[in-house]
């Protein structure tokens, strides 16, 4: 008597823990590959807009021009958010109090802040992929361990054990740590990934904060001694 040894009958043969832990996979999977996808979007159109804004920003127009073309746009992200918060703040500054020296390290603090809530909104997903990748094979390995000690558990109730007995269900609980691989590989390839194209993009404001801060001084030593 021949055993259907096909993928789709192991599943549906394993007992019902073991298709409980597949199904979990399954749904960590689909969850995986979701927030690697959303992930790619959002930092594809982080590195594009910080592309473009600097374009704007180097080409010598006049800053006060560029904020206020920023200024009507409500839906403003990265390195254009980081600049509208610091001129807002440093002319703000500047017309209460009067010191350039102030006006700049408050600019500079508000630059600080928004960058911080950028990198924070850089990183969503990021430790779900992370747990993906590092909690999958365990899971898998759980359904795997689960099912191999039933198979061995049925050999207890017969007299003569072979491994033909034992391979349909040792089989079935293999599948469950392939699946838990199948989920975890991909999330830590993002994860790896996202995570040092974030740390990138973070740099880049970073060392967009410090060069807008030396314009400003610039502009203010400059304007102190006409």
């Amino acid at each position: 008597m021949s055993t259907d040894m096909s993928i789709i009958s192991l599943i549906s043969e394993a007992s019902v823990l073991v298709q409980l832990v597949m199904l979990l996979l399954v749904v960590i999977s689909v969850l995986a590959w979701t927030a690697i996808f959303i992930k790619w979007k959002v930092l594809k159109e982080a590195r594009a807009a910080s592309d473009q804004f600097e374009d704007r920003f180097w080409s010598g127009g006049d800053l006060t021009r560029l904020y206020e073309q920023l200024n009507s746009n409500p839906n403003l992200s990265g390195m254009e958010r980081i600049f509208k918060a610091g001129f807002k703040e440093f002319v703000r500054m500047r017309k209460q109090d009067g010191s350039s020296e102030i006006a700049i390290e408050a600019a500079q603090r508000v630059m600080r802040v928004n960058m911080n809530k950028e990198a924070d909104g850089l990183e969503n997903h990021l430790q779900f992929l992370a747990t993906v990748g590092s909690t999958s094979p365990y899971i898998g390995l759980f359904g795997t361990v689960w099912g191999i000690m039933n198979s061995f558990r049925a050999l207890g109730t017969v007299q003569q054990a072979t491994l033909a007995m034992v391979a349909p269900g040792i089989a079935e609980a293999l599948i469950a740590t392939a699946m838990g691989l199948f989920a975890a590989i991909p999330a830590v390839i993002a994860y790896n990934r996202y995570r040092t194209d974030t740390e990138r993009l973070v740099n880049r404001y970073d060392t967009f904060i410090d060069e807008f801060t030396s314009i400003l001084q610039r502009q203010a030593h400059s304007a102190e001694h006409k």
